[in-house]
């Protein structure tokens, strides 16, 4: 009984860092493909909780990463599923941030903030997604080749493609 009971402590234990290691960089990325901070966090709750039962039920998991990663990103194509996406304009009408007069730098940076996501925003998704993985969420190609079930070197000839499309769009919109 007290074996058990251990057991499941260190399962806990381990879930729980798990959780403090990879929630803010998931809520990110939530929040960057949802655009809202609400539904970001409730995805994020029911990947752990999905995580979380499937081990209570004996599953077993070789990669804690990708198999959090891929929880959530299937929890967000079923949000996809759901509603139409709405368009960052009508977002930041709707949900727009007054920085006050004195703060000009903290006015710039969300300008350019904006910008960005417009810019990726017209890239293709295949593109866009890994651009977002590698650069946002900082993972390595392997672990962008691992979450998306593909080979690193198409990761990385995507990543790369996806670039020079972006570097196109800005030197075309400049």
């Amino acid at each position: 009984m007290r074996r058990a009971e251990s057991e499941n402590n260190a399962l806990k234990d381990e879930f729980l860092s798990v959780y403090e290691m990879y929630s803010d960089s998931l809520f990110r990325r939530g929040f960057f493909k949802l655009s809202s901070r609400d539904l970001a966090k409730d995805v994020l709750q029911d990947t752990f909780m999905k995580t979380w039962q499937y081990i209570k039920k004996g599953g077993t998991i070789n990669d804690m990463k990708s198999f959090i990663y891929r929880t959530h990103n299937n929890l967000i194509i079923d949000e996809y599923r759901k509603k139409k996406p709405e368009s960052l304009d009508l977002l930041h009408d709707d949900k727009g941030i007054d920085f006050g007069e004195n703060n000009l730098e903290a006015l710039y940076n969300k300008i350019d903030g904006e910008k960005a996501l417009l810019l990726l925003n017209k890239l293709p998704t295949e593109y866009r997604d890994v651009i977002f993985m590698k650069y946002v969420e900082e993972l390595t190609i392997q672990e962008i080749a691992s979450l998306t079930n593909e080979s690193p070197n198409n990761i990385s000839v995507r990543l790369h493609r996806g670039l020079e499309k972006a570097r196109k769009l800005y030197n075309d919109h400049e």
